[in-house]
This record gives C-alpha cells, sequence and structure tokens, in this order.
C-alpha cells in the first residue's frame, strides 16, 4: 500500500462498498478518516472508523462541516447515480480549497452484451422502451426511481428492494425485499419464476449486483439501461481503491 502520510483527515462520502474499503484500509494505517452515509437505509453495512449519519444539509452545510473537523482532502465514493451529492461535495470543497476526488467503480459498458442493450438518458426514457419490450418488467433501479413506474400499475411488474417503500406500490406488483451480492443461478431462478420477459436496471457497475445481466441473456429476456448521470466538469475521477490511496499518498 502507498504511503498515506499520517496528517491527513480524509472525508469519504458514501456507503458504498468501494467506500467501505477506502475507509478500512485507511485505519489499518492510522489515518483520521470519517465516512458520511446519507441514512437511507436502516441497517447500513458500517465502515471502520468515524461515522457519520445524515445529510450536512446542503453545500453550506458541507462547507461548516469541513471548517469544523479540519478534514484535508474528500473523496467522494458516493453511488454512481448519487448526482446531488457529488454536485455538493464538488462545490464545497472548491469553495474551501480541498483536494476532492471521485471514487466510482467502473460501469457495465464493458459487458460482453452491453452493445445489445437499450441504453436511455433516464427513467422515463426506461419506462418507456421496456413498455415496448416486454408485460412483464423485472425493475432494478431503487426505490427512489419507482415514481417513474407507477404508470404500470396493472403490470405484473417484479421489483427488487434492500427496504420497503413508504408508499403502498400498486398491487399487481411483487416486491422482493433482499440485497447483494447476488449470483447468476439465484437471479435467474427469480426472474423464471416470476416470468419476468424485459430487464430494467441502471448502469451501477460494480460484481454486487452484475449477475442479473447473465442470467438476463440465459433467458434470452432484453435489458434496459439507464445511464449514468455526467460527473462535474474537472473532477479527478478514479476506479478503484488503490487508485485513491496513490493519489492520497502524492
Amino acid at each position: 500500500m502507498p504511503h498515506v502520510p499520517d496528517h491527513l483527515r480524509i472525508l469519504v462520502v458514501g456507503g458504498t462498498a468501494e467506500a467501505r474499503d477506502l475507509a478500512s484500509r485507511l485505519v489499518a494505517v492510522g489515518i483520521d478518516v470519517t465516512s458520511s452515509l446519507a441514512g437511507r437505509v436502516s441497517r447500513p453495512r458500517m465502515p471502520e472508523g468515524r461515522v457519520r449519519v445524515g445529510g450536512f444539509g446542503g453545500v453550506d452545510g458541507l462547507r461548516g462541516a469541513i471548517r469544523e473537523h479540519g478534514w484535508t482532502h474528500v473523496v467522494d465514493a458516493t453511488h454512481p447515480f448519487a448526482a446531488t451529492m457529488t454536485e455538493h461535495a464538488v462545490a464545497a470543497a472548491s469553495a474551501e480549497g480541498v483536494p476532492l476526488l471521485r471514487l466510482a467503480r467502473p460501469g457495465w459498458g464493458g459487458h460482453p452484451d452491453a452493445g445489445e442493450w437499450h441504453w436511455v438518458d433516464g427513467h422515463d426514457a426506461a419506462r418507456d422502451t421496456a413498455s415496448a419490450l416486454g408485460e412483464r418488467p423485472a425493475l432494478t433501479t431503487g426505490r427512489q426511481t419507482l415514481p417513474h413506474y407507477r404508470s404500470w400499475r396493472d403490470r405484473a411488474v417484479l421489483v427488487r428492494l434492500v427496504e420497503p417503500t413508504e408508499e403502498p406500490l400498486p398491487d399487481a406488483w411483487t416486491v422482493v425485499l433482499d440485497r447483494g451480492p447476488y449470483d447468476e443461478a439465484g437471479e435467474t431462478a427469480l426472474f423464471r419464476g416470476h416470468r419476468a420477459d424485459v430487464l430494467v436496471t441502471k448502469d451501477s457497475g460494480g460484481a454486487y449486483t452484475a449477475a442479473k445481466l447473465d442470467a438476463a441473456r440465459a433467458l434470452g429476456m432484453p435489458v434496459v439501461v439507464v445511464r449514468r448521470p455526467p460527473v462535474p466538469p474537472g473532477v479527478e475521477v478514479v476506479d478503484d481503491v488503490d487508485a485513491v490511496l496513490r493519489r492520497l499518498s502524492g
């Protein structure tokens, strides 16, 4: 592991697997690291080191926290679709003169089947595209995206969530509460058992939930993928923890 100066105080924003890995490796060499979790999941997997839960209160709140805690560096390791938090982190770090690095796992554009998928910008486009491809969608885009798909109220939609929604979902929908990692055999059995005929997902990347893509191939299901939102201009992006450690050591 590269030598990271021990005077650094690192804020890691995000509850992703990559964020937990980074926190663990920094703690192991005695670096002061604080991980910030959004608080949207009631029982998150907790990282090592200091942890804070809940929002900062926008850009101004994050700027105040940077000053209060003396964080020297910010690593934005939020989910690839947490665009608002990324924008706030970039703005706050820039205003406070603190270096920021974006850690984002690689997307699924390099998957062998990616050229056959239906790539779209946004969830409304995903809904419309999937409507033309099948009758029984498997929806794996996350709880916050569900309002975009409520017009499918009469369709037999399979929805997988980490936690239940606060508002009731259409009666025709089947909700499966589960958390990755998943395997191809389990995903294939789930889709086959529900008779799903089109998969709707977003380009989250990583291995935790990638098995659904292989299951879709095995079953001959078309796949609709929502593209990632763009990263703010001028932000350096790396795709693994080792790259973050190399930047911090420099």
